[in-house]
């Protein structure tokens, strides 16, 4: 089994403590760490951190988004990282959010779905060392450049941060996976027949765009503590919908709880511990792993069955509990 991680700290934490844990997935042979990026420590410079500081363990850009660095920068510098690393950079690349684009960046938040498509489009052109004579819907591309360098590889695979269903359907088009966020464990089935049929139509093998979620892992060493890790994977879906615009909230009413948004949503004038309060047994069941590593393990297995490939943990706890999860999911690895 492949399972990769989410790195960095939490806001205003100890950047050291993200290249330990770093070191530690590594050595314990897991197989990726995704790195995000929101308003705080900048990812492709993070990314370069970690890159010289481990030496087996895939590291990802989750995500770049597409409208604050160019296409060509984005190639530049995931090949950059790539020679580097030895051939072990993941790119993904998503939208981010109008609210952080416009008001933070300052760029008209514009045709998101059709620059993740030009932008894989460029990186991949840049990435086979070709020239780069491109036109599409935003770019128009004719200067032929090419990059002042020899990638070492030809592609770096290309993630899509996607929930939406015309984003899925894309990503089923153009990805090598997607970083899904609150996916339903019982919808991994539907989720991997709808990107293979994208991708058959496309031209391509199904398979081929790989299902790599997000997930909140919150391990039970003591039952006396799993109603407190059960209420760590409430928080972050509260959070989600709530206080990070409308796209998570809408994605969790798709997915089949829209009572239960709303109640979040309404919780929220209370603050974060009622907003948690809505989030539901079932929805934490049906998106996150909460429990032993035997139940841990029990559930990934069942939906790496269902269509799940390279699930990515986000483990919850202080650093010593994310140890100590790391070391006791570990016996997974490759199993």
């Amino acid at each position: 089994m492949k399972l990769g991680i989410t790195g960095g700290v939490a806001p205003g934490g100890d950047w050291s403590q993200a290249v330990r844990t770093a070191r530690l997935a590594d050595e314990l042979g897991y197989d990726a760490i995704w790195l995000g990026e929101t308003w705080g420590h900048e990812l492709f410079t993070s990314m370069g951190d970690l890159v010289h500081n481990t030496e087996q363990i895939k590291i990802g850009a989750g995500i770049a988004n597409v409208f604050t660095r160019s296409a060509a920068l984005i190639a530049m510098s995931g090949a950059t990282l790539d020679e580097q690393s030895g051939g072990r950079i993941l790119l993904g690349l998503g939208s981010s959010g109008h609210i952080v684009i416009e008001r933070l960046h300052g760029v008209p938040f514009e045709k998101p779905l059709t620059r993740i498509r030009e932008y894989t489009e460029i990186i991949n052109i840049l990435m086979r060392g070709e020239r780069l004579n491109y036109s599409g819907d935003i770019f128009d591309l004719q200067q032929g450049f090419r990059l002042r360098m020899n990638p070492i590889r030809d592609h770096v695979p290309i993630y899509v941060a996607s929930i939406t269903p015309k984003s899925l359907q894309q990503s089923g088009e153009i990805a090598d996976g997607i970083l899904p966020i609150y996916w339903p464990g019982s919808k991994y089935r539907w989720l991997r027949e709808l990107l293979d049929e994208a991708s058959v139509a496309a031209g391509r093998a199904p398979g081929s765009c790989a299902i790599a979620p997000y997930i909140t892992t919150a391990l039970v060493e003591d039952e006396s503590e799993r109603d407190e890790m059960r209420l760590a994977a409430r928080r972050p879906i509260a959070f989600y919908i709530g206080r990070m615009g409308r796209f998570y909230a809408e994605h969790l009413d798709r997915m089949g709880w829209p009572e239960e948004v709303a109640n979040v949503r309404a919780g929220w004038e209370d603050g974060h511990d009622s907003a948690a309060a809505g989030v539901t047994d079932e929805m934490v069941d049906e998106t996150a792993l909460v429990g032993t590593a035997d139940e841990i393990a029990a559930k990934l297995e069942q939906w790496t069955a269902d269509g799940l490939d390279e699930p990515v943990l986000g483990i919850a706890g202080d650093e010593a509990k994310k140890e100590r999860t790391l070391r006791a999911l570990a016996p997974l690895l490759g199993s």
